[in-house]
């Protein structure tokens, strides 16, 4: 005779709340000095990042204040000094071509990074897990309409839509914040269809059935049996969007149709600093370094916390290894 229980019961190839407590995660995720190291990495960037103003009254500069006097305008402005015009009061040196401070810029360029990731990041994920959950629990043809939207929007080039989007929207309009909600809007597919399928495995489990049989309705049996079981995909998936928005973020600075100046962009800095390298590689190369360690943290603390998260994904690959081995 069957007993229906209240809780999550694990099943080969379902993510449930097996993967444990805050505490016990937390544990877990102590225990990969990579993920520890890539976390510490973040934090200490978010710090800087938010005390960027702090910094610019510390030093005395102004992201936007242009400096004739620190470039040599017969060679075109090219800073003047050694190592991109290091000094005291230029920590990384100045900008080529305008003289402004590149520390504090590389700072508020930080900002508008995370903050355009972490925003288009929530954006894609409350609209992937809506999605999802709306298709596999909504009606039949609910279900079909909302999964034909979601092939489509996979399948649609994201980035050449995301630059037309950004190029025909009026320049007032605040940037950070159109490409927010550009980001979010056209790349909720993936998150949609993961929560999609995880949602169809679990709702014949034990614990949805008892729910149901309580007289729970479906939002109900969805925001307190399904949600908590979503969580570690969910996350994990997020943990990966997030250096990847901030990939699209650059790009589209790059291309000019991101953040226009003078707001301060990694991105935007790298495509003014394609005619510098030679003259001064320090421009390019302090943010593309910033972004790729960035990138290189998130992705690092990704793939640690899908481990703590589920640690069998960790036992499969100790095990998997340890049959090779000995094979």
């Amino acid at each position: 005779m069957s007993v229906l229980t209240t809780g999550p019961v694990p099943e080969a190839g379902v993510t449930t709340p097996a993967a444990g407590t805050g505490r016990q995660v937390w544990r877990r995720l102590r225990r990969r000095p990579s993920a520890v190291a890539a976390a510490a990495v973040l934090a200490l960037l978010v710090l800087l990042a938010l005390a960027a103003p702090l910094f610019a009254q510390l030093t005395g500069q102004d992201p936007n204040a242009y400096h004739d006097d620190l470039v040599d305008s017969a060679r075109g402005g090219v800073p003047l000094g050694s190592f991109g015009g290091i000094s005291a009061d230029h920590w990384l040196g100045v900008e080529p071509g305008s003289g402004r401070d590149l520390f504090v810029r590389l700072l508020h360029g930080a900002r508008i990074s995370l903050l355009v990731a972490l925003g288009a990041t929530a954006l894609q994920v409350f609209l992937g897990v809506a999605a999802g959950l709306t298709a596999a629990l909504g009606h039949r043809f609910l279900g079909r309409f909302i999964g034909g939207v979601t092939d489509v929007m996979i399948a649609l080039p994201m980035l050449v839509l995301a630059i037309a989007l950004t190029a025909v929207v009026p320049p007032d309009f605040p940037r950070p914040l159109l490409l927010v909600l550009v980001i979010g809007v056209l790349d909720w597919g993936g998150t949609a269809r993961l929560v999609r399928a995880q949602t169809l495995s679990l709702r014949g489990l034990d614990f949805v059935e008892a729910a149901r049989l309580s007289g729970n309705g479906t939002l109900r049996i969805a925001r307190r049996e399904l949600l908590p079981s979503l969580a570690a995909p969910v996350i994990t998936l997020a943990a990966i969007k997030v250096p990847t928005n901030m990939v699209i973020e650059a790009s589209l600075s790059f291309l000019g149709v991101g953040v226009k100046p003078p707001t301060p962009s990694w991105g935007q800095m790298l495509s003014s600093a394609q005619t510098w390298f030679r003259a001064d590689p320090a421009y390019v190369l302090l943010p593309a370094g910033l972004l790729f360690v960035t990138v290189l943290a998130f992705t690092v603390l990704g793939d640690g916390v899908r481990t703590a998260l589920d640690p069998r994904e960790g036992s499969r690959l100790r095990v998997g290894t340890g049959r090779e081995g000995t094979a």
